[in-house]
């Protein structure tokens, strides 16, 4: 026993040292106070900004600029976020300096990522400064931590968002940085995915469900997450709701939503995706092949990820079977009341109104281009709004002779129990008499 946790040891250590410090990045951090010390004194707007590009973003790691690109931070965010949270700022300093501290922990788990997956590709994980928007992401081979929000402790100040942020006061609340290891595991393994976008609800929740079972596995911790602990208490009627839409486009209330639900918690699709990666790996005679299929999936791959699927045993039903009830479930365009055989003839159309085969929630739509693109767009001058019924939809337009308009009525569109609409293209001419 000794020799193997010696060999253990010593692999582990070897892994350890493979990935050198400059794997993860703290820089930003040091940047961000001394341009946040020299932008607290000014009293000149313009030379804040100046302080702001000099000392912090033209010094900007790669991540940065990354995490700035992919949540649209700009200099006026970032001025906006030092002038409007004092308090918040000043209670979460002293914190973020634990960055290094933290940076050694997280490299261990890495690690012991690596004794579980040994095709574990090289990341880099960036402690950035963010403006409240993203606690942390990834972006390709990068993982981006927002450390204002990720490395918030019990000792924060929340008291500054209580109105203009609820959402992200009670976050900040929970201590995000109990978790913070486990939550850059989890990211980590989203760097080693095909994708981070899956084009339905299903691959987006399997997607997460991968990061968050393998995160438990290579940390040993448990997952914080209430909607495992809630999802696992209600197994049998979250199964049968999210089966109803499970092949939409959009993840509704799953996922990344505070939107409300029955079931009173948010994220419940990492509660999904999880139980299917549990239930694939509990099933599995070779763990290592296991965790090896469900990094690997193809999530733009239908096929490959309902066979997964139907593999975990997760569902009592086919999953293919439950993919087939789902189309005929959907529902669709039934006509354009102002088109008729692909023309309009009349100049006096002012008005577009769609029929629905069924009752639509009339909070959801979405319209997108058709496959002429910009130059052919049925411009939408103003919704009028869902019929009483839901059933049809109507809005303004302002057409012009001999022209080819196009407009697709998407899959944001959806019923009234949550199920996307199948997209229909409306396409016609304008023939004026």
């Amino acid at each position: 026993m000794r020799t193997t946790l010696l060999l253990f040891s010593l692999l582990l250590s070897s892994i350890c040292y493979a990935q050198k410090s400059e794997t993860i990045i703290t820089r930003d951090i040091d940047n961000f106070w001394v341009a946040y010390d020299q932008i607290t004194t000014s009293k000149i707007s313009k030379e804040k900004y100046e302080i702001l590009e000099h000392s912090f973003i033209s010094k900007g790691t790669p991540g940065l600029k990354a995490i700035m690109a992919a949540r649209g931070y700009t200099s006026k965010s970032y001025i906006d976020a030092i002038e409007k949270y004092p308090l918040y700022w000043k209670s979460i300093r002293k914190p973020m300096f634990k960055a290094k501290r933290y940076s050694k922990e997280i490299s261990t788990n890495v690690a012991k990522l690596k004794l579980l997956y040994p095709s574990l590709k090289p990341a880099k994980l960036y402690f950035t400064v963010g403006a409240f928007r993203s606690g942390g992401t990834t972006m390709d081979s990068l993982v981006l931590i927002g450390s204002e929000i990720a490395m918030a402790d019990k000792t924060v100040n929340t008291k500054e968002f209580e109105i203009s942020n609820p959402g992200l006061a009670k976050h900040l609340k929970t201590n995000p940085v109990h978790s913070l290891v486990f939550t850059n595991v989890h990211e980590y393994i989203h760097t080693q995915q095909k994708t981070t976008i899956a084009p339905n609800l299903l691959g987006q929740c399997i997607l997460e469900g991968v990061a968050e079972f393998l995160a438990e596995k290579a940390t040993g911790q448990s997952s914080g997450l209430p909607a495992l602990k809630i999802g696992s208490i209600n197994k049998d009627r979250v199964e049968e709701v999210f089966e109803s839409v499970m092949f939409n486009s959009s993840n509704g209330f799953w996922l990344y939503s505070d939107l409300a639900n029955e079931f009173n918690v948010r994220d419940l699709g990492y509660y999904v995706g999880y139980a299917i990666c549990e239930s694939y790996y509990n099933k599995s005679p070779n763990k290592a092949e296991a965790i090896k299929a469900m990094i690997e999936i193809d999530y733009n791959n239908q096929e490959d990820l309902i066979d997964f699927a139907d593999r975990s045993g997760y569902f009592k039903n086919s999953v293919s079977e439950l993919a087939k009830k789902y189309e005929e479930s959907r529902p669709t365009v039934m006509t354009i009341e102002q088109i008729i055989d692909h023309k309009v003839t009349s100049s006096l159309v002012k008005k577009v109104t769609i029929k629905f085969s069924e009752a639509m929630d009339t909070t959801r739509r979405n319209f997108e281009l058709g496959p002429l693109g910009k130059e052919n767009l049925l411009a939408i001058k103003k919704i009028l709004g869902f019929s009483a019924d839901g059933k049809s939809l109507s809005f303004e337009v302002g057409l012009e002779n001999n022209k080819h308009y196009q407009l697709v009525v998407g899959p944001g569109f959806q019923n009234k129990n949550g199920v996307s609409l199948k997209p229909y293209l409306i396409d016609f001419e304008t023939k004026f008499n």
